[in-house]
């Protein structure tokens, strides 16, 4: 296999691999979040937004339970999360 690059084409595609490496992927010994989002000091910021959309999700989640169960009792199983807003 014979693998000829330029120097630049090397170059090129180190800084993709860093740029990805520092603002794409996510760190689990930084909790989750960017080193991008360290440096610049918002990863409390999105630490609190995943906090908020979760709080919002699981109280979602336990009124669309209790609505299923109350279908469920009277006899009426609604399985389409349209019926159950």
């Amino acid at each position: 296999m014979n693998h000829d690059y330029s120097p630049s084409e090397l170059e090129d595609q180190i800084r993709i691999f860093v740029d990805y490496y520092n603002h794409d992927r996510y760190y689990e010994a930084l909790k989750n979040v960017t080193p991008v989002d360290v440096y610049y000091g918002r990863d409390l910021e999105v630490l609190e937004r995943r906090w908020q959309i979760k709080q919002k999700t699981m109280l979602l989640r336990r009124k669309q339970k209790r609505t299923f169960r109350l279908a469920e009792k009277a006899g009426k199983v609604y399985m389409s999360p349209e019926t159950l807003s």
